[in-house]
């Protein structure tokens, strides 16, 4: 089984200090691309994340303050990193609603614009989800036949992930091997940012999926209380979450000069 590519995709997972998106930070990085010729592309990464390690964290994924203390801190790796990633699509396990949004975080903070217009992502977690509903080392074992050595080691959980999904595409019939339906098929919701505050309603227009405005248009609410821009820009709202308010408020500014 070979994946129908168009394009690379870049298969990845990330080892993190733990699961705030927006306070947390990554440890180790493991990219697995392919190409549509079939040529693979391996780089793994540990990462000083600039604040300890809680201890059952490590207790998980193995990575303690000793093993990156001499390590390059994700600003120093963010431009190689990203060079490997920007033409590609991606691809993960749970990496739509963690590793994806994760990374934005990390390379914007890094001043690498990152983001996903002209790309899609397949998260092989859902596709697993709507099938199986399992882990991805009982994924790996159902699908492959295979005991998963090194769970939660970045590259072994990479390496898993990529075999599972091309057994999946072998496995259902229903499932095409092109990566913008498998895309569409692992998507959850509608998504303007990759945390979920923001969301498509049936229209194609960016609402609020929380708050006192849930459901309303975005838009709507930034010209009805101006103030709550402000106060979206300065709470603890994922950096991506504030570049694509930042970019509705200025699309609905140019619109009123036109």
């Amino acid at each position: 089984m070979t994946l129908n590519l168009t394009k690379p995709i870049c298969f990845f997972d990330l080892e993190t200090t733990g699961i705030n998106i927006t306070s947390d930070r990554i440890v180790e990085i493991a990219i697995l691309k392919i190409f549509p010729d079939g040529k693979e592309e391996r780089k793994t990464w540990l990462v000083n994340p600039g604040m300890p390690i809680p201890a059952e964290v490590t207790a998980i994924h193995g990575i303690s303050d000793a093993d990156v203390a001499d390590k390059p801190t994700f600003k120093e790796l963010a431009k190689d990193i990203h060079t490997m990633v920007k033409d590609s699509d991606l691809a993960g396990f749970n990496s739509n609603r963690f590793d994806i949004p994760l990374l934005a975080e990390e390379m914007l903070r890094a001043g690498v614009d990152f983001d996903m217009k002209g790309r899609v992502a397949v998260d092989v977690q859902t596709i697993f989800h709507k099938m199986e509903q399992r882990t991805l080392s009982a994924a790996y074992k159902f699908y492959c036949d295979k005991n998963l050595e090194d769970a939660h080691s970045a590259a072994a959980d990479t390496e898993a992930t990529y075999e599972v999904l091309k057994a999946q595409i072998a496995r259902y019939e229903e499932l095409e091997n092109d990566t913008k339906f498998l895309a569409e098929f692992s998507s959850r919701k509608k998504f303007a940012d990759f945390a979920g505050f923001i969301v498509y309603n049936k229209y194609n227009e960016e609402c609020f999926s929380f708050g006192k405005h849930k459901t309303k248009r975005v838009e709507d609410v930034l010209n009805d209380e101006p103030g709550y821009f402000g106060w979206l820009l300065n709470a603890d709202f994922p950096l991506y979450t504030k570049k694509v308010l930042t970019a509705i408020k200025l699309r609905a500014f140019n619109n009123k000069l036109a």
